[in-house]
């Protein structure tokens, strides 16, 4: 397992963006499958967007949110635009090294403590 911090949340307005980071100390970050998951209140957590060699989105973002990696940095960002209030949640960065790349939260063995994402209409 690997420490995850995020960052990079707050609030914006609907039509607005942010970008999230996720960052990790003293791990080589390339053989890391990295996902973003998402959970609003009441609401069960959901996958967004993952990312190792290839990327893949939810429908839900897809074209609106691009994640990438800088390995140099360890860092993995999900660029948040067009944000709409249905994007509110809760976004939690999540790894596995030397995994493929999924977009089910059971397969990732490493979280973030979340960062809250708040879109006001």
């Amino acid at each position: 397992q690997v420490q995850l911090v995020e960052s990079g949340g707050g609030l914006v307005q609907a039509g607005g963006s942010l970008r999230l980071s996720c960052t990790t100390s003293g791990r080589t970050f390339s053989s890391y499958a990295v996902a973003w998951f998402r959970q609003a209140p009441g609401k069960d957590r959901e996958f967004v967007a993952a990312t190792k060699t290839s990327t893949f989105y939810a429908d839900s973002v897809k074209g609106r949110f691009t994640i990438s990696r800088d390995n140099a940095k360890n860092t993995v960002y999900l660029q948040m635009n067009s944000l709409r209030p249905e994007d509110t949640a809760v976004y939690y960065c999540a790894a596995r090294r030397n995994w493929p790349l999924s977009g089910s939260s059971i397969e990732y063995d490493s979280w973030g403590q979340g960062t809250q994402v708040t879109v006001s209409s």
